[in-house]
């Protein structure tokens, strides 16, 4: 394994988009709406190469029955399972607007179930839901069904639900097995639960089992977080995803419950996430790229190794790049060059399905530009190489000319030996692959010309 030391790590810890899409949703308008989506929708529908591409599938379930403090989600914090019942007859009314406008018997090769909590749906809840999706779309065989996982709210007899609903792949949130950083952002799970739990979602058969863990939390340490690294690898989950917690208590209300005197200083976060490199490399994951690790013989390993990496809006992906159907309150999707949000509370998203009318409330028609940028930072972030010939014939542009500032930027990259740079193109070196997001972001028009970055997250 590459060694990537702590003085690295603190140069590049700086705040960065994550680069599931670009431009970032950040950079959505009001001014795009409900006609521009569904102009979108049909030029799908004539398009003989939009009609044949799978899509894919994203649903937010915004349910949670107890609040997490350091969540940055849409949720709702409830024990009335009867409000899901309703968000249910809602979220039909979406599918048969969409189906409307692109047709009953799409492809899907990729669904997601996110939240919120999507495990907050009762059996008969995620049996009406899966339903729903099924009588509209086309699911195809050997796609990535994923849902995420509250440890909390399921057992093994839910699990073999899911595996019969047609999931294949589970993401189990754990964040950290420490007790007291458990009961620091309330949410107590203890490591027994988790370890039964995937245990039997082996024997069920699920084709990848994910484990997020968060660093950076209240009350954590580098040993305490070694303590949770070695349950972690004895747990063997298939795929690790390891988020850097950022505290941004003026934007999300839940944050301010956590006591600023509890989390860990910015030298500390850097020692956890050095030796959670190290110990992930000893374990023998493979690092796929920013915040993912995988087991050599998972497909998302697999599809690194061989050059198959994508990128959307729910991390790095198998399936290639297709337009994504966003479901749900503040849902986002992506349908040819136009990026599209619907509306962030019950309240909007509801009154707009009255109406008849999809609820989507901002979104972005990309330029030529946007496109070309999209391009040259989803080959970064997922093939760590742009080869300018192929970008210059399929663009019609001079790389060198209409990247020149980009080019004199990344010399600097180059000599911390983060990338390389020749007539042919950039490649990322090994090195580099634990910075990509630096790497991409010097492409990012939109964040060179706007300094005020705290927005995002810190990209180490």
């Amino acid at each position: 394994m590459t060694i990537v030391t702590p003085e690295l790590l603190t140069r590049y810890d700086v705040s960065g988009p994550r680069y599931t899409s670009y431009p970032t949703a950040d950079r959505f308008v009001d001014a795009f709406g409900e006609q521009d989506y569904v102009l979108a929708l049909g030029q799908r529908r004539q398009s003989p190469v939009g009609k044949a591409l799978p899509l894919s599938i994203y649903v937010h379930i915004p349910f949670c029955e107890s609040l997490c403090y350091y969540c940055a989600c849409n949720k709702i914090i409830t024990k009335h399972h009867d409000r899901a019942d309703v968000y249910l007859r809602y979220l039909q009314r979406e599918i048969d607007l969409h189906t409307a406008h692109c047709g009953v018997g799409q492809m899907v090769s990729q669904i997601h179930f996110g939240g919120g909590t999507p495990t907050f749906l009762s059996d008969a809840g995620l049996r009406d839901l899966m339903g729903m999706l099924r009588s509209s779309f086309t699911l195809v065989p050997g796609g990535e069904y994923s849902i995420e996982v509250d440890p909390r709210t399921v057992d093994a007899d839910r699990l073999a639900l899911l595996a019969e609903l047609g999931f294949n792949r589970l993401s189990f949130g754990v964040q950290d097995f420490d007790p007291e950083v458990q009961k620091a952002v309330h949410r107590i799970q203890p490591a027994e639960q988790v370890f039964s739990l995937v245990e039997s979602a082996r024997s069920i058969g699920f084709d990848s089992v994910n484990v997020d863990l968060i660093y950076g939390l209240p009350k954590q340490t580098p040993e305490s977080f070694d303590r949770t690294l070695a349950q972690v690898a004895e747990l063997r989950p298939d795929r690790i995803a390891l988020y850097a917690y950022a505290h941004l208590p003026e934007r999300f209300k839940a944050q301010r419950r956590i006591v600023w005197a509890d989390l860990p200083m910015a030298s500390s976060k850097v020692s956890m996430l050095a030796r959670s490199l190290e110990a992930f490399s000893t374990a023998g994951y493979v690092y796929v790229g920013m915040d993912h690790f995988a087991l050599p013989e998972d497909a998302l390993a697999v599809a690194k190794r061989q050059g198959r990496l994508h990128r959307n809006f729910q991390g790095y992906s198998t399936q290639p790049d297709c337009d994504l159907i966003g479901l749900g309150v503040s849902a986002i999707g992506r349908v040819g060059a136009t990026y599209s949000q619907n509306a962030k509370t019950l309240e909007d998203y509801y009154d707009l399905l009255n109406q008849g009318r999809l609820p989507v409330v901002r979104g972005l028609a990309l330029t030529r530009d946007d496109l070309v940028r999209r391009a040259v930072i989803m080959a970064i972030m997922c093939q760590g190489e742009l080869l300018f010939e192929p970008l210059e014939q399929a663009w019609l542009i001079n790389v060198r000319d209409y990247f020149a500032s980009e080019l004199e930027q990344l010399k600097e990259l180059e000599q911390q030996g983060l990338v390389m740079v020749s007539n042919e193109g950039l490649e990322v070196t090994a090195m580099g692959w634990y910075f990509v997001r630096a790497i991409a972001m010097v492409f990012d028009r939109y964040l060179q010309a706007d300094k005020n970055r705290a927005r995002f997250s810190r990209i180490i």
